[in-house]
């Protein structure tokens, strides 16, 4: 193992912010390394032959290479911050509900709408709203009466489902309706070490 991570990204991207914010929350030493994703970076042979999806973030331990930002989490945290992922069945069952969220609703909702609007992507604004919505719902159920999705602390639930979220306005997607989900939003930026990911003006096309 290396004494610092590394961790390809892209600065606009919510799944690359899931694994820098969370680096950066557990005090996991790390470098950042940028993908200039509109020269192509992220296809050129030497990125694919670490992901041959072409796709950020991914994560460089000595010889270990991990892909997928859920993935690169539970990583991180099995080996450099077990406090952030539960050990014990129930706990862990836990964690994995609101990760399939993020990959689901959430990648399907909010992030797809803020790619539609920021990116100018060829997607369904309908079918990401509707999306959008049903994440939303199931994050405000989830957090009631409780200030962190699993446990009494944050966890990589929190990290997963954080930043799509959070920057849904960006997608047209509001988060008014969902006082629960604000309040955890804002619990979630005072932790000691969270860094924002850049905003980005609605209907800027960028690639």
């Amino acid at each position: 193992m290396s004494n610092a991570v590394r961790i390809h990204h892209f600065a606009k991207s919510g799944h690359a912010h899931r694994a820098l914010v969370f680096a950066k929350l557990a005090g996991i030493a790390h470098e950042a390394v940028p993908v200039d994703l509109a020269a192509g970076e992220h296809k050129s042979p030497e990125f694919l032959g670490m992901n041959p999806d072409g796709q950020v973030p991914v994560l460089e331990d000595g010889e270990v290479i991990v892909s997928d930002s859920n993935a690169i989490l539970v990583y991180l945290a099995r080996t450099y911050a077990p406090d952030w992922m539960p050990t014990d069945a129930i706990g862990e069952a836990n964690v994995q509900r609101w990760l399939t969220l993020a990959a689901g609703e959430i990648a399907f909702g909010s992030c797809a709408a803020r790619l539609i609007t920021v990116f100018g992507a060829p997607l369904d604004p309908g079918f990401a709203a509707a999306n959008a919505v049903k994440a939303m719902k199931k994050l405000a159920r989830g957090l009631e009466s409780r200030d962190w999705l699993v446990g009494n602390r944050p966890t990589i639930a929190d990290v997963a489902t954080y930043s799509y979220t959070a920057h849904a306005p960006e997608g047209n997607v509001s988060l008014e309706p969902y006082p629960n989900v604000r309040a955890w939003i804002a619990r979630f930026e005072a932790l000691p070490g969270f860094e924002a990911m850049p905003a980005t003006a609605v209907g800027l096309v960028t690639e």
